[in-house]
């Protein structure tokens, strides 16, 4: 069994086809990159399999368990960093954490046991009390990282997890996504930041259009003497600069 699977997973916006047929088996374990330039539908994928979207056709197992049938269950087992990060100004950085460990059946004890914890290893401790309209955007993002692990998931989806993020807290969250991942956490993650994703992820999937251009793992990538930017270029068109003939 994998711990994620889409079945032709699609997502329409009236005549806009975002994610079209999308059919990824991803197994226990395993950190896997979600690669593809701005509108591609990365983060319509990672909405429809959290259940922030409805799919307009087919469907995806989570641990085993529809998204379409089971959406509370899947909700339970797992942790989401979203795009737009979805916190509250009025409330400060331990506030949000000490409403979302309730949400999952965790006593108050083991709440702030855990969000200390969390707190001090992402750098937080010191301004826990900090409201998040006053928090930096690094943060915000360290904040909502810490909301999506307090209860331990088996599945982790993070949308751009090293935005915005200083280089210390970078390199903690790499050293925290391979732990996870050691003892069987499956980690689903977007970035534009192709040198953290060639280090750190085991496989990958390319998306253009909606559709997967290219799938494979990085040790593929790197047998074929290619580094993950030269592949992901290949398969994205870009703009040519010569054109611009009147600059300069």
């Amino acid at each position: 069994m994998f711990e994620i699977e889409t079945r032709n997973l699609t997502k329409k916006f009236g005549r806009l086809i975002a994610v079209n047929d999308l059919n990824l088996q991803i197994p226990k374990g395993t950190i896997f990159g979600f690669l593809g330039p701005n509108g591609s539908g990365k983060s319509t994928t990672v909405k429809m399999l959290t259940g922030l979207l409805t799919p307009t056709a087919g469907d995806a197992l989570i641990t085993g368990t529809s998204i379409l049938k089971s959406p509370l269950e899947v909700k339970k087992r797992i942790g989401v960093l979203p795009e737009d990060l979805a916190l509250f100004d009025a409330l400060t950085i331990w506030e949000h954490l000490m409403l979302s460990g309730p949400v999952y059946g965790l006593t108050k004890r083991e709440t702030e046991k855990r969000a200390a914890e969390l707190l001090n290893y992402l750098d937080l401790a010191s301004t826990r009390n900090t409201y998040v309209e006053q928090a930096s955007h690094g943060m915000r993002k360290k904040c909502s990282l810490a909301m999506a692990l307090l209860h331990n998931p088996a599945v982790l989806f993070l949308d751009e997890p090293f935005e915005g993020i200083d280089p210390v807290a970078s390199r903690n969250i790499k050293d925290l996504l391979l732990h996870m991942a050691s003892k069987g956490v499956t980690i689903f993650l977007t970035s534009h930041i192709l040198e953290v994703v060639e280090r750190l992820v085991t496989d990958f999937a390319i998306i253009v259009a909606g559709e997967i251009v290219c799938r494979q793992t990085v040790a593929e990538t790197l047998r074929s003497g290619e580094s993950l930017e030269e592949l992901f270029f290949k398969h994205v068109v870009r703009g040519d600069v010569e054109d611009l003939e009147w600059i300069g």
